[in-house]
């Protein structure tokens, strides 16, 4: 139904696009006509192609299967056939050695029946077992008295007719082989000369010259008179060396031992082992003489069409056999090849059928299509206007949002009491907050028109995730929250992207981790998709104590489940795949919310935007952001646990060289080589503070409490610079701690060690003998202007965790900058920000204005332009300014115009 659903689809393309070149109204039907016999044709074409196909394919399964039967039998047969040989050959040696080696014999015609019975498993495709003992014509009167019988003729004979009393002698000749062992099966051939048979007079003298078995041709057996081969092997002296000579093998003749081989019996015996013999017929030919092929096995059939030859090699390289093997049955009908052929007709049909109707329903359909595209092209438009009044809107919104909170900074730059500097950063929140708001709900709608881009630029991925921990760190203490970010070493320093983006997807986590969590931590963790995949099958279920806070918390694993596979997911091998993982201890999120979360503007309950805030947004525009950046996002959230997001992107290196990876901004700070001391039980939180530590190029050692650290200075080994004890080591037990300081001081060092407390917070009760405080999150330059001041470094008033600001007040003294901007609150706003460096500033209102000012030679150092301007906009003065300075080059090139 499918494939009649999608014929019939692009038969309405074709009547569409018919109607769109010849004609509308009128169809002209003889045109139809032909075309739909001409289909009509083509698919009774088709289904007998399909026909055809199927019939050979079937035809070629047949080949191979009688192949393989007949192959597979041929196979077994000639194996046992090697079997019987092979064993043959072994019995000659042994008749070579007890009986003609030994005297008097260890073989006589009792112990070789016995034998040959007991060994017949070992044979079987042998009939039975008789040994001929050459005698020669002057010793032929001693031998019948010796075995007291004359040695017979062989003359074939029914089995009813048959006795040995009344064979004839043999006739006199040059010499003779009497059988004088026989296996009881072939015990009636005792006496009977072998070299009076033509058959077995050849097989005799041609075994003896070669040294190897050799078959006779197929002939009718003594007494069961059946058709059948004799195997015969020459028997030597013992000293018959292995290099000798035709005519020294037969003067070192002792005897003949001959195999016999009813191949009718034989080749049925064997048959019947196979559960599949009475699917082919099977016959066996001695192709010796190819124009007259002998038949040993097997009866005349008709022909069934198929038949297959398989060679079979005896091991006698002067006789030629082969197997033919036909099907019993006549191949029956191909029902597939009918049906399908029939069926691909019956779709014919059918498709020419709804062909047919579809052309009466072109009229309506034309109509609709018109329509459609009417309504279409009003959507289209309607979105185009969607569009332009949301670039309208969010210019004309942000331009009075600016200059408010250009204004509010400004004010704050004046002296006001502790009550106006309380309503101005209130206001300052209540437009940021209004601001961010505008930006989320743009951002969706550059979205959903599919027209937000990305930027590809160098950034620091770590200074990045700095930058957001401060952003969020005064929320954190206010709540209590341990807030950690940790990045692989692996990830290199620089990447090529949009910072900017990626920075809006972590902030929009973190943000909504900070607002539903009361207790516990938040982690973010960074790591090279490579990493996390080789470790999926290592890690297991994270405890409690393998947590930053000591909190359970949701499985990350679980949340990069539905992710594609690591070759998938890893492109070129300039490409860097990230995959980061927001970690908090928060109020999680319900199983029923859990398939919405993603929905935009939709959020867990109606209570959630009175108690928490937000829009709903946050997470449809970071997974929007996270698939242009080639990757995927997914959670694990566990309810009254916690919640964990993690999502992929895909970057460029940006270290040009991989030994670059490594050096960063910090690398050659005062602290590099120095040797520090973590103490902290918990193995994740002290790694964070580890991998803040050596970002200064410092080495650290991990211990888990105070007392192991003092056993470790005691000693002596290392020369310790510092030492960092965390918050919950220290007030485990004041007194103890306040001991370990004590006992610190008794101990002889070389180099003076600082003692530092990492705290999420700055205020508590912890002592006298309490050592500076670092406090939490840790951030690489906050860390550094800690250390800064405690060594004795940095001796500015700055507060703690903060990097002392500059003196720029006369960073732009001297400089002369144009600003333009047709609001003359942006004016205002622009030039007292830039005159409070020093800066000269001038304004202008219009693209037209600043033309005239920035007209060469003129004195400005800088120009900051508005881009939407009435009149002339920011991208079109711009342009003119510069093909006035080029026109310019070029005349001071040309000699036209001194510059000056």
């Amino acid at each position: 139904m499918k494939f009649v659903e999608i014929l019939a689809g692009n038969t309405s393309k074709i009547h569409h696009h018919y109607y769109q070149y010849i004609g509308s109204r009128k169809v002209r039907k003889t045109w139809w006509r032909k075309l739909l016999i001409l289909w009509v044709a083509f698919g009774t074409l088709v289904s007998l192609w399909f026909f055809w196909y199927l019939r050979s394919q079937a035809m070629e399964k047949r080949k191979e299967t009688l192949a393989n039967m007949c192959d597979e039998r041929a196979r077994m047969l000639q194996d046992q056939f090697n079997v019987s040989m092979n064993h043959v050959q072994a019995m000659s040696i042994l008749i070579s050695t007890f009986h003609h080696g030994k005297k008097p014999s260890a073989i006589d015609q009792e112990t070789f029946a016995k034998y040959t019975e007991r060994t017949a498993f070992e044979r079987p495709l042998t009939s039975g077992v008789a040994y001929a003992v050459r005698v020669l014509h002057s010793e032929r009167e001693q031998f019948e008295k010796q075995q007291g019988w004359t040695i017979k003729k062989m003359t074939p004979v029914n089995k009813d007719e048959y006795n040995p009393e009344e064979l004839e002698p043999s006739p006199i000749q040059q010499e003779y082989a009497p059988v004088i062992f026989a296996q009881d099966t072939v015990a009636h051939v005792i006496s009977l000369d072998m070299m009076s048979g033509k058959e077995d007079r050849e097989n005799v003298l041609r075994a003896r010259a070669l040294g190897k078995g050799v078959l006779t041709a197929p002939f009718g057996l003594i007494k069961s008179n059946r058709l059948g081969v004799i195997l015969t092997f020459a028997v030597y002296k013992r000293d018959l060396p292995s290099n000798a000579t035709p005519e020294e093998r037969i003067q070192a003749t002792d005897g003949y031992l001959g195999g016999v081989f009813d191949i009718e019996s034989l080749v049925e015996k064997l048959l019947q082992q196979l559960a599949s013999k009475q699917t082919i017929y099977v016959n066996v030919f001695d192709t010796t003489n190819i124009s007259n092929p002998i038949s040993m096995y097997g009866t005349n059939v008709s022909d069934t069409g198929l038949h297959h030859v398989s060679p079979l090699n005896f091991g006698d390289p002067s006789r030629k056999h082969e197997m033919r093997c036909r099907f019993k049955q006549k191949q029956p009908w191909q029902i597939l090849a009918i049906s399908t052929s029939f069926g691909i007709f019956v779709i014919t049909l059918l498709v020419g059928h709804i062909f047919h109707a579809t052309v009466n329903r072109i009229a309506k359909v034309e109509d609709d299509y018109h329509e459609m595209s009417e309504l279409k092209r009003r959507a289209e438009a309607a979105d185009v206007a969607k569009s332009q009044f949301l670039a309208t809107v969010s210019h004309e919104i942000r331009t009075p949002m600016n200059g408010v909170l250009g204004m509010l900074d400004m004010l704050m730059d004046t002296i006001l009491d502790v009550t106006q500097q309380d309503y101005v950063r209130t206001a300052q929140a209540s437009g940021k907050a209004l601001v961010s708001l505008i930006n989320a709900v743009l951002d969706q709608a550059k979205i959903e028109s599919g027209k937000l881009e990305l930027e590809a630029v160098h950034f620091d991925l770590r200074a990045i995730l700095d930058d957001v921990l401060s952003l969020f760190s005064g929320k954190s203490q206010e709540k209590g929250l341990e807030l950690a970010v940790y990045i692989s070493e692996k990830v290199p320093e620089t990447l090529i992207g949009d910072p900017g983006r990626f920075r809006q997807i972590i902030t929009n986590l973190m943000g909504n981790s900070i607002k539903f969590t009361e207790k516990g931590h938040i982690f973010v963790t960074v790591h090279l998709v490579e990493e996390v995949m080789e470790s999926i099958g290592v890690e297991t279920e994270p405890s409690s104590k393998d947590t930053l806070s000591g909190l359970d918390v949701a499985d990350r694993n679980r949340s990069w489940e539905g992710f594609r596979t690591t070759s998938q997911m890893v492109g070129l091998s300039e490409s860097i795949t990230l995959i980061v993982s927001v970690e908090d201890t928060g109020v999680g999120i319900p199983l029923e919310a859990q398939s919405r979360i993603f929905t935009p503007f939709m959020q867990v309950g109606p209570s959630i935007s009175r108690i928490h805030g937000g829009t709903g947004i946050g997470l449809s525009i970071s997974k929007c952001l996270v698939n242009l950046m080639n990757g995927e996002i997914g959670f694990n959230s566990i309810p009254r646990v916690g919640s964990t997001f993690t999502f992929t992107a895909v970057f460029s290196n940006g270290c040009s060289n991989p030994n670059e990876q490594q050096i960063n901004s910090w690398s050659k700070s005062e602290f590099r080589g120095m040797q520090a001391i973590i103490v902290d039980p918990r193995p994740v939180r002290a790694e964070v503070s580890r991998y803040h530590m050596q970002r200064l190029g410092m080495h650290v050692e991990i211990v888990p409490n105070l007392t192991n650290t003092f056993s470790m200075l005691s000693n002596g080994s290392k020369a310790v610079h510092m030492i960092l004890i965390e918050e919950e080591v220290w007030d485990k037990d004041l007194s103890s701690s306040a001991l370990f300081v004590y006992k610190l001081r008794t101990v002889d060092h070389k180099i003076p060690w600082k003692l530092f407390l990492l705290a999420n917070s700055i205020g508590g009760s912890r002592g006298i003998s309490c050592p500076p405080v670092i406090t939490k999150p840790l951030r690489v330059s906050m860390l550094a202007a800690s250390l800064q001041r405690a060594m004795g470094g940095n001796k500015s008033n700055a507060k703690n965790g903060e990097i002392p600001k500059l003196s720029l007040s006369k960073l732009l003294v001297g400089r002369k900058i144009l600003v333009v901007d047709d609001n003359n609150v942006n004016l205002r706003v622009a030039a007292g920000a830039l005159k409070k460096y020093g800066a000269e500033v001038v304004c202008a209102d219009s693209g037209r204005k600043a033309i005239s000012l920035l007209k060469p030679p003129h004195t400005f150092d800088a120009c900051f332009m508005d881009i939407q301007m009435p009149e002339m906009d920011g991208f079109e003065a711009t342009r003119t300014i510069r093909e006035m300075e080029y026109n310019v080059n070029n005349l001071i090139q040309h000699g036209k115009l001194f510059d000056t």
